[in-house]
């Protein structure tokens, strides 16, 4: 019996996503199924190797001696990993079956030989509860292998009749011919599965339905195929109830042995915000729809009572609790969160933001109308409240969440010209002079909090938002201030760490970065947020994912992956720089 996985952690840039919106799965370079939390997102892990965990389902080659790489089909989350040998290339197609089922997991591998007979090696072994967990085995007469790990239930089928259990799991020796291709099919669900085996090639063809078509706009970019791409990643992390998680992953940690790893497979309200206002950048109707179905669905029901984030079905983040395993390196292993214990006022500002992005896209209902009421409520009834602000510290008065308040006040007081809408408007200017008397830096900027002198790259997003016009100089100077104090090599990070330097105490915040080029946007300095813009651009590995942190001197993505803020605001960014004349083969001088 395995009790260790086969395949060791790599780097995370390394890794791709599969994802169908119910739940994701990370594929390493050796074609190991690294990662998978089955049914859903918040459930705990059959496939648990990225932290240690037994078991596992790998196609690898056969020959020793092979180079990865791979690439996503356009617009999707359909990956093909790739490998030359010495004696042809393999690819292996892989998606999980789009848009999923929330109760089944299905997932296709189609091993092709590119050039040459394809001879890979296969092994199976699911291990719920992740890892803890063996599992049952037994193959029927015509060789679909099933069984059970936990309260999983699990079916295998395109196995070869010589495959056999070796040690605990499902292995054999695979060759398909030059030319051809062979299917396998695993399955996964918490009820028993039906009796009807699912068809490959009419699962690839869903598949590959589902995932045609791209945003109109997005050919607008400065970046139009990776804008797509990080369309198609947020359409990966967003089910059927709306929600869209943080971050497909936990317990991968920003930086090594200093406690900041956590569990992220839930869907924070601020985060789903940020992606919901970028698909309406890029008329994507159908993110936008489910942003603010979400959203509204929880500010309704919660209030002023809303909290950061909630499971995928709307419900409360369970606690947080360690699991016995080795973790990815660097970091003990934690699923669940304590979110749940704060409060950011900041998203209540943010939720009217979405919101407003709906109403002028036409997308906006009378559900929405109703949370753009409750939202401005909660604001009037906590804006005075100390909260965790949106890097979820202690509580403080921290000045970026009474100004994203305003900006959102602003925003829908603009929509609605009357007497209400007047009422907002005033709150809102309130709001920026309560920052002013609390948080206005001798400098003429504004500082983190009443106390915290320290210039904060999350103020920059007020002058973009509306809280205050671009050219307003308090946002001005906080603009310059992120430059001088917190950019580094053409990245920038969240805030200092006392004495530390920044690079010592975390990595860059690839979020920061697409916040400060769309600042410089509103500066006019489009060479220079071309240059912001494209240096976090860069960050990602072969699959084109973005972690939360990158370091910038070990060249290495840090935190949970993907990032979905971070895939929201490059999107964002990019159809801005669009907008103002910076096309994918440079400036357009006819639009400057």
């Amino acid at each position: 019996m395995l009790d260790r996985p086969s395949h060791p952690p790599v780097p995370l840039r390394q890794y791709a996503l599969l994802a169908d919106g119910e739940r994701g799965a990370l594929v390493g370079p050796r074609g190991n199924i690294a990662f998978l939390c089955a049914p859903q997102w918040h459930d705990d892990a059959v496939f648990s190797g990225l932290l240690g965990g037994a078991g596992g389902y790998a196609v690898t080659p056969q020959d020793a001696r092979y180079v990865w790489g791979g690439h996503y089909e356009q617009d999707s989350l359909i990956w093909r990993s790739h490998w030359v040998g010495t004696f042809g290339i393999i690819e292996c197609r892989e998606a999980l079956a789009f848009p999923g089922d929330r109760e089944r997991v299905v997932l296709l591998r189609r091993i092709e030989a590119t050039r040459g007979d394809a001879h890979v090696v296969v092994d199976l072994e699911c291990r719920a509860e992740f890892g803890a967990r063996r599992m049952t085995v037994r193959r029927s007469a015509d060789g679909v292998w099933e069984g059970q790990s936990g309260d999983l239930f699990y079916r295998w089928s395109g196995a070869p009749a010589h495959a056999r259990l070796v040690d605990g799991r499902i292995h054999v020796q695979l060759g398909v011919a030059e030319g051809a291709s062979h299917d396998l099919v695993l399955e996964i669900s918490r009820r028993r599965l039906p009796d009807e085996l699912p068809d490959p090639a009419r699962e690839w063809r869903r598949t590959e339905r589902a995932w045609a078509g791209s945003p109109a706009r997005i050919a607008d970019s400065a970046a139009p195929g990776e804008s797509a791409h990080s369309h198609a990643v947020l359409r990966g992390l967003t089910g059927s109830s709306g929600a869209m998680v943080a971050a497909a992953t936990t317990a991968l940690p920003e930086r090594a042995d200093e406690g900041r790893n956590y569990d992220y497979r839930y869907a924070w309200i601020r985060d789903q915000c940020y992606a919901g206002k970028a698909a309406a950048a890029v008329g994507s109707d159908d993110l936008l729809d489910a942003a603010v179905a979400f959203v509204s669905a929880r500010v309704l029901e919660d209030g002023a009572k809303l909290r950061p984030a909630y499971t995928v079905d709307g419900d409360l983040v369970p606690d947080e609790r360690p699991v016995r395993l080795p973790g990815y390196p660097g970091a003990p292993v934690r699923v669940g969160n304590h979110v749940n214990e704060q409060f950011q006022l900041d998203a209540l500002g943010e939720g009217l933001l979405l919101l407003t992005a709906a109403d002028r896209a036409g997308r906006l209902d009378g559900t929405g109308h109703r949370a753009v009421e409750a939202l401005v409520a909660a604001i009037d009834a906590r804006h005075q409240d100390p909260d965790a602000g949106i890097w979820e510290l202690e509580d403080r008065r921290w000045a970026h969440s009474r100004l994203m308040c305003a900006a959102g006040l602003r925003a829908v007081a603009r929509r609605r010209k009357d007497a209400a809408a007047s009422g907002w408007a005033d709150l809102a200017d309130a709001l920026v002079v309560s920052v002013d008397s609390d948080c206005l830096h001798v400098d003429g900027r504004w500082q983190r909090a009443p106390g915290d002198p320290r210039v904060d790259a999350a103020l920059l997003l007020p002058g973009i938002r509306g809280a205050v016009s671009p050219d307003d100089p308090r946002h001005v100077r906080t603009w310059r201030a992120v430059i001088d104090q917190l950019a580094d090599d053409g990245f920038v990070y969240r805030f200092e760490h006392g004495d530390t330097p920044l690079h010592a105490a975390e990595g860059a915040f690839l979020l920061s970065g697409f916040h400060l080029a769309l600042a410089c946007l509103g500066q006019g300095r489009v060479t220079e947020a071309v240059r912001w813009f494209e240096r976090s651009r860069g960050a990602p590995g072969p699959a084109g994912l973005f972690a939360e942190e990158y370091d910038i001197v070990q060249r290495q993505l840090r935190g949970n992956l993907p990032q979905a803020f971070a895939h929201a605001l490059f999107m964002e960014t990019a159809h801005e720089l669009g907008r103002a004349g910076v096309g994918a083969a440079g400036f357009d001088t006819e639009k400057r």
